[in-house]
């Protein structure tokens, strides 16, 4: 990417921005806290209380905004990570839900924070660009069948007749 990234997502916490950058960046490779910026005077919160926490997980920049309560995450939005191997998606999988978290469908899970995140397998994107609409179909069934994604079942259903 040549400059600064034009687009960043922004995360609004509960006051517990710290914490959930905490969490975020010890999960991801390639992850660093960038800067920190607090409130003043003017507030809302206390002076000294952590504003905006910069953050780049895997090299993907991401602000945190300490805003408080009102306005919780929701499933509309989710942050996605696709994964060459099951080692690699079951690491992902149990450190998100660490603490609180919660698994939910079709490789989704909500972190403790109420945060929405898809552990995708890379292989779920290249069979369902496949030309083969039947091993397409095998695989969608078999998918909505799990919570946590089973990359050699999938491979299963994929090879299926």
């Amino acid at each position: 990417m040549s400059g600064p990234q034009k687009i960043v997502t922004c995360l609004w916490c509960n006051f517990n921005a710290e914490e959930a950058v905490a969490l975020y960046t010890s999960v991801f490779k390639d992850s660093r806290i960038l800067s920190v910026s607090r409130y003043t005077d003017a507030g809302p919160a206390p002076k000294g209380t952590v504003l905006t926490i910069d953050f780049e997980l895997a090299g993907q920049r991401f602000i945190a905004l300490n805003g408080g309560p009102g306005l919780p995450f929701t499933d509309a939005v989710s942050l996605s990570v696709d994964c060459d191997t099951q080692e690699e998606l079951d690491a992902y999988w149990d450190k998100l839900l660490a603490g609180g978290g919660k698994p939910v469908q079709c490789g989704w899970l909500k972190d403790r924070f109420g945060l929405s995140w898809q552990i995708v397998p890379t292989y779920m994107q290249q069979v369902m660009q496949d030309p083969d609409e039947a091993k397409r179909d095998r695989v969608m069934r078999a998918m909505l069948k799990m919570v946590k994604l089973d990359i050699a079942e999938l491979k299963r259903a994929a090879e299926a007749r």
